[in-house]
């Protein structure tokens, strides 16, 4: 017998027409605006905004997805929330694409942008896109500008001669932040060195503040464990070592050292390749070997100079300096394993104290003294560098000090001598912001025959970048060869001038479009330092543990550098910050073309949702430890999101139930509404998800058990769609408007919990060691079976029964007793 037709669903949940209606909804209601004077207290909740690549793939929805349902928990929770969004423009890529398939990087930047944006509104963020921001427009970038020359006026900004890291790939300078084990993060080619007049920020200036960390709220302490190790602060003596015998404008070496109780046992000085002293100081029969050894050098990264498998090479220069503590004639060498960039660019060597000295040395047959005692040493060689601490032997004036007065002993008598002071030292060098690229923000500086190096005044800004530069992989700037671009008149003299042909670092554009977000229009400054005051500095920051030693290091120096030029009053940028992970592939390796387990989110948005996608990434894991893909439970998510929906649309008018039932159902809710908020106040959104599953599975047993009134039904699913909005936002908008309540569902105060109503009740167990009573313990009606059982076991009177012997089981009667059996 054929089976009759079943009725269409006229309830059914049709993601697509409903995230369509409501996006469109709140686009026209200007549900997001956020307006300046709102009386609300302020919450400024920023994420890391994007480059426009072209696409938001998965990984940005994993960034996004989770950051907007905090902003929307902080907004019911009663704050006005500043949530913007902007791209940041400005980079490598745009140029390349104008390289490889002739389209001008504006256009391709901004045709991304567009596709961009319209993907992100399917995510159904809160953005108020009124205040976004392009960092490659104009308007933007001639604040770069701006804030240049006023870095330039106060001796922030300089131009210098300096080794940088050039990577022949892309034809451009690369920070030392930028260069990872050797190789450009970006294509990962091996980085060359080159010495290129640059310009600088003064970063280093800021050195000691930026490793005060008193001023952040809450911060990840691997990020500032990351910046204290990149600023790399050391205490040290600065030593000077004689070579007036030489007659040069200098008269001596520099070197820093954090062991000045080893200077007594210094058998050589070594120069880095790059040291403006190896030319002056090389004997000319020496030169040509010098040179090809200095030339073959810099071709090799810092990374793989330093490397501690490489094996360490040099070659005498034919000259020598003067120990200052000894008289002692100390050879000179060259090797690639001092770098120009840290300390002074100049090491003493100590081979008997020091393991990279000590394989030098050997190999070179050069002397190890040792002026240090190894414990228990008998005087004779070393089979290796003693690298510790210990009584000063060999070592003159100073001998028998004991190595806990050493430092402070030799640094004495380094000082009273006039050879020697007390320093600190960085790891850490200036912020090299000059790079070889068009697509970038000019640096507003001209250069005049008769005037030298002259600031394009305020009123020039901002100086724009033409249109129609020629893009080839030169090594220069495209600008380079743009004659309208290069040739200008001086702002000085009038006469004939050459701009800069350098563009800024785009570091640059994100160390404070921060603060542009709190006026991003404004046109007589960077910002309205009124609405700065009132909006920054920022509450929360989300994104990318990556940027610890670039982005999040230039911001604090930027902010740290415009409060001393009286621009903003606070230190800190970001007052708490959040990184979260990476999303993987399904196959848990991660996301890439080439492993083909890349995932279009557009097509699963399509599919099942946005509020799907939304929910499942939250869901995966702790959202700072990431989590991989998975198609089952996406549609999982989806499932369940349609059993919400089956919960949101029952008419409970025929509900009449017990009232233990709806004391029961009210507990459960308070202690919901408990969890859902630690959890979302701790970014904790995975166990939000499943706290808010098990609230479900409670009210679906509710409703099978018809055991609760109707009032108390509702009241229970009101709860639910409140703590699902920040979360599912589409759906549960649809399912508020269903049941007659006000609109929005985003504008409602966030439900607040009662701690005596969600008390769980309580009973009192009782605890047998082989059947008698040993103890009584007041514990939670519904008490875990495991957690009864580690309560009972770690009873002091439980204990005392069982020493010595063996536990051979323990059984629990739920809500009644647990009986340890021991023999």
């Amino acid at each position: 017998m054929a089976q009759p037709k079943r009725k269409p669903r006229t309830n059914a949940y049709d993601h697509g027409a409903i995230e369509a209606k409501w996006q469109r909804r709140w686009a026209q209601d200007e549900l997001y605006q956020v307006a300046d004077d709102d009386p609300r207290p302020k919450w400024y909740e920023l994420v890391m905004y994007p480059y426009p690549s072209g696409d938001l793939h998965i990984g940005h929805w994993y960034n996004y997805a989770p950051y907007d349902t905090h902003v929307r928990f902080m907004r019911m929770r009663g704050y006005n929330v500043l949530a913007p969004m902007g791209f940041d423009s400005f980079g490598l890529p745009a140029e390349n694409a104008a390289i490889q398939h002739g389209v001008h990087p504006y256009e391709w930047t901004m045709a991304n942008i567009e596709r961009m944006r319209e993907q992100f509104k399917s995510i159904g963020p809160v953005f108020d896109w009124r205040r976004e921001i392009v960092t490659s427009d104009p308007e933007y970038y001639r604040w770069n500008q701006w804030f240049f020359l006023q870095f330039l006026k106060n001796d922030l900004a300089y131009r210098a001669k300096a080794p940088v890291n050039w990577c022949p790939s892309c034809q451009t300078v690369l920070a030392n932040e930028q260069v990872i084990a050797g190789r450009c993060e970006r294509c990962e080619t091996l980085v060359e060195r080159r010495d290129l007049e640059q310009w600088f920020f003064r970063i280093t200036r800021y050195a000691d503040e930026l490793l005060d960390f008193s001023g952040l709220i809450d911060w990840p302490e691997k990020i500032k464990t990351m910046q204290r190790n990149w600023v790399g602060r050391s205490e040290g003596v600065e030593l000077v070592f004689d070579i007036a015998h030489y007659g040069l404008d200098e008269k001596e070496i520099r070197v820093f050292t954090t062991r000045p109780d080893t200077v007594h046992g210094v058998t050589f000085m070594v120069l880095a390749p790059e040291h403006p002293l190896v030319e002056r100081l090389t004997a000319s029969d020496r030169k040509a070997g010098v040179e090809a050894y200095v030339r073959q050098a810099r071709q090799a990264s810092e990374i793989e100079r330093l490397s501690a498998d490489r094996e360490k090479s040099g070659v005498p220069i034919g000259a020598h300096c003067v120990n200052p503590f000894n008289g002692e004639e100390v050879p000179i060498f060259v090797a690639d394993y001092v770098l120009m960039g840290y300390g002074t660019g100049a090491v003493m060597a100590v081979p008997a104290h020091d393991e990279r000295d000590f394989g030098f040395a050997r190999r070179l047959g050069l002397p190890v003294r040792v002026v240090v005692t190894p414990p228990d040493w008998d005087g004779g060689d070393l089979a290796e560098a003693y690298t510790g601490y210990g009584t000063m032997v060999n070592s003159g004036v100073l001998d028998g000090t004991p190595g806990d007065r050493a430092f402070d002993a030799v640094a004495d008598y380094a000082e009273g001598q006039g050879i020697g002071k007390r320093v600190v030292s960085y790891r850490m060098r200036d912020w090299l912001i000059s790079r070889q690229r068009y697509w970038g923000t000019p640096i507003p500086i001209v250069y005049c025959d008769e005037c030298g190096v002259v600031p394009v005044p305020e009123d020039q800004l901002p100086v724009l970048l033409p249109q129609d530069a020629e893009f080839k992989p030169t090594g220069e700037s495209p600008l380079a060869s743009h004659q309208g671009f290069v040739h200008t008149d001086c702002p000085q003299c009038g006469g004939h001038a050459r701009r800069e042909t350098d563009t800024m670092d785009t570091f640059v554009d994100s160390s404070w479009y921060y603060l542009r977000f709190v006026s991003p229009h404004e046109k007589d400054a960077p910002f309205d330092p009124a609405l700065a005051a009132a909006w920054c500095p920022v509450d929360q920051y989300t994104g990318g543990a990556e940027h610890a030693v670039m982005h999040l290091l230039y911001c604090r120096f930027f902010t740290k550098a415009l409060r001393d030029l009286g621009i903003v009053a606070f230190d800190e940028p970001f007052l708490r910050l959040f990184n979260q992970g990476v999303i993987l592939g399904e196959d848990h390796d991660k996301m890439s073309k080439s492993r083909g387990n890349v995932v279009n989110p557009d097509n699963v948005v399509k599919r099942l949702g946005s509020d799907a996608v939304r929910t499942f990434l939250m869901f995966i894991g702790p959202w700072d430890q990431g989590g991989s893909w998975s198609d089952g439970g996406v549609q999982g998510m989806s499932r369940w999101l349609n059993r919400v929906w089956a919960i949101g649309i029952r008419d409970p008018s025929a509900l009449d139930g017990a009232r233990q039932a709806v004391e029961e159902l009210q507990r459960v809710t308070h202690k919901t509404i408990r969890r859902v908020t630690t959890d979302l106040e701790r970014f904790q959104f995975n166990t939000n998800v499943s706290a808010l599953m098990e609230f479900t599975n409670h009210l679906n047993r509710v409703w099978d058990a018809r055991s609760v009134d109707a009032a108390a039904w509702r009241s229970a699913v009101k709860t639910l769609l409140a703590l699902l909005a920040p979360t599912a936002p589409h759906l549960v908008e649809e399912l508020w408007e269903r049941a007659g309540y006000p609109y929005s569902v985003h504008q409602q105060p966030w439900p607040v919990w009662d701690d005596d109503l969600a008390r769980d009740p309580e009973i009192t167990l009782v605890i047998q060691v082989n059947g008698k009573l040993r103890d009584k313990l007041i514990v939670s009606a519904d008490i875990a079976e495991e957690e009864a059982k580690e309560l009972a076991l770690k009873s002091e009177r439980v204990l005392s029964q069982v020493a010595g012997k063996q536990v051979r089981r323990v059984v629990y009667v739920p809500g009644k007793l647990v009986n340890v059996v021991v023999g």
